[in-house]
């Protein structure tokens, strides 16, 4: 196991930094002078050539990727263009909103997808497997930001209990300090009621996010539970007269989950980078909303780092997948291990 996990997570830091470098390129060769953007239009030529220097894209392109290279080790991602303050403080601000977020979308995919995915495979071919069906396929083919300004024209309107906007009512005063995440931290203070008000905040967008993913799981993990139920040790167990549920949640399920998880951390792991549609529609101050302020502004520094906490994550996501899968399946780890 300790040697399946150092190859994975070798194979992943150079993944990891060759998206690095990647998007460094990218960033390098996109049209625009980010030092006119950064001064504007009424800057002379003087300040603007100035302003090159101090950014360092004057440099040849290697000196320019040493010197990223070099701060990116040390934890320094450059100064932002559109805040003037460090990357890292704005990314370190923007993240808890956008974590939070994502975290409640998991939680819901998680819960909702795989026991309906369960549900629709023991009742196959009846009412709950026919209803099941169209709920994945409406959540599946529906996207994310319509699903999201739906959901916001019926709050206005309807269900008015539950906020159009930003993550905490303007009557509620309260700052979150620990982890940055409103729930977790108003939980830790004892604050119920700034814990309703960010709930009530997090549900629609949650929803609207989380939908696709429900979708796609449920019938995945229909379609897994379906085909574990047809082999023969599945036979062999209710001929011996193990009870249905024993056999379908502790043998089934646990062979089935497999291919469900593997899409769940890959859902996980992109909501980071997709969640940005739906935060602009519910004013959502989180890492992906800020990710496309900094691309319109051609703030290098900011969009090199906003690829790259997305690309931890991802890598993060698939880590802790190969593990799972390695401690549910020990199949997995052998067949890596015979490939490397």
């Amino acid at each position: 196991m300790a040697a399946y996990l150092f190859r994975r997570t070798v194979s992943l830091l150079l993944v990891l930094l060759g998206l690095v470098i990647l998007i460094f390129v990218i960033a390098r060769i996109v049209p625009g002078d980010p030092a006119r953007i950064a001064l504007g239009p009424l800057a002379t030529a003087k300040q603007v050539a100035e302003m090159r220097q101090e950014m360092g894209l004057d440099d040849p392109f290697v000196v320019q990727l040493w010197s990223y290279l070099s701060g990116l080790v040390q934890g320094d991602l450059g100064k932002s263009l559109l805040s003037s303050r460090p990357v890292m403080q704005d990314i370190l601000h923007a993240l808890p909103a956008t974590l939070e977020l994502v975290l409640v979308t998991i939680f819901l995919q998680v819960t909702l997808s795989i026991p309906l995915g369960v549900l629709a495979a023991i009742y196959r071919d009846s009412w709950v497997d026919n209803l099941t069906r169209i709920i994945s396929l409406i959540g599946v083919v529906t996207p994310g930001f319509v699903l999201a300004i739906i959901f916001q024209l019926m709050a206005s309107y309807y269900w008015t209990i539950f906020p159009v906007t930003g993550r905490l009512g303007s009557n509620v005063a309260f700052e979150a300090g620990v982890t940055g995440m409103l729930t977790i931290d108003s939980l830790l203070a004892g604050r119920m009621d700034v814990f309703a008000d960010a709930f009530r905040h997090l549900f629609l967008p949650s929803i609207a996010l989380a939908a696709a993913g429900i979708g796609q799981v449920m019938r995945i993990t229909r379609s897994s539970m379906i085909e574990v139920g047809n082999r023969d040790f599945i036979e062999v167990s209710r001929a011996f007269g193990i009870p249905e549920r024993v056999v379908t949640f502790r043998y089934m399920l646990r062979i089935a989950a497999v291919a469900p998880l593997t899409i769940l951390g890959l859902e996980f792991a992109s909501l980071i980078g997709n969640a940005f549609i739906v935060e602009f529609v519910f004013s959502w101050p989180g890492i992906a909303s800020y990710g496309v302020r900094t691309i319109l502004q051609k703030d290098l520094n900011a969009v090199i780092g906003v690829v790259l906490v997305s690309g931890i994550f991802f890598v993060v996501a698939n880590l802790v997948i190969d593990i799972l899968l390695g401690l549910i399946d020990p199949r997995h780890r052998l067949r890596e291990g015979s490939k490397g």
